[in-house]
């Protein structure tokens, strides 16, 4: 292993006995064999300037028709699950919020929130009925604590809804153009979400093209 002192701990599950997974010619991969996840090692991430920098780059918005389709995947699915006067979190909006005002228009107040564009504690310290979370979760550094404190901010019985392209629904992962963008550092797979579903006690939809939600429990619990 090159750079690769140890064996790095999952940073979803904690699991000390992590597997080598892939390398590249820029990158280490290894893959958990309790989660199922596959994560790239710290020493592999980017600066946070580096990362926003990446991230500069994205223009789309919701003049983009084909920006608001690809939306829609996540928008319908969880939209369906909601009671009239639902209130919700877009977390990770980027620099144009979108998916947001498609909630808006529908009747249902979504605020925004993310790390380099939306950058709002306060809103962190609230609790919405649903939280939505598309093409974000792959950036994760330490997906552990971002789920738990997404299950903290989500009301007993509210809805969880996840986007990100699933691994064992990709080509082989040496071809997959999408763990070649620098900033992606965790590849979640069924069986990833089918184990954050069991340890948290939640319930599991899979819906097309790498939609996952997830409903929290109707009576409150700690999560850690």
């Amino acid at each position: 292993m090159t750079k690769q002192e140890s064996i790095p701990a999952c940073p979803l599950c904690a699991n000390g006995s992590t597997e080598p997974f892939h390398r590249d010619r820029k990158r280490e991969f290894f893959r958990c064999p309790q989660c199922d996840l596959v994560f790239v090692p710290p020493e592999f991430h980017l600066s946070p300037e580096a990362e926003k920098a990446r991230y500069d780059f994205h223009s789309q918005s919701l003049d983009d028709s084909g920006y608001s389709d690809f939306l829609n995947r996540l928008f319908q699915p969880v939209q369906k699950k909601l009671l009239p006067g639902a209130r919700g979190l877009d977390f990770g909006c980027g620099r144009e919020p979108t998916l947001s005002v498609l909630f808006e228009g529908a009747g249902f107040p979504c605020a925004n929130y993310d790390l380099h564009f939306a950058n709002d504690p306060a809103v962190l310290e609230k609790q919405y009925d649903f939280l939505t979370c598309s093409e974000t979760m792959e950036h994760f550094y330490r997906p552990r604590e971002e789920f738990a404190r997404f299950l903290q901010m989500v009301k007993p019985g509210g809805w969880i809804g996840i986007m990100t392209q699933l691994r064992d629904e990709a080509p082989p992962f040496s071809t997959w153009f999408y763990k070649d963008d620098a900033t992606h550092v965790c590849f979640f797979s069924r069986k990833t979400f089918q184990w954050l579903s069991e340890t948290y006690s939640l319930k599991l939809e899979f819906h097309p093209n790498g939609v996952t939600l997830f409903q929290t429990l109707e009576a409150s619990q700690d999560f850690v």
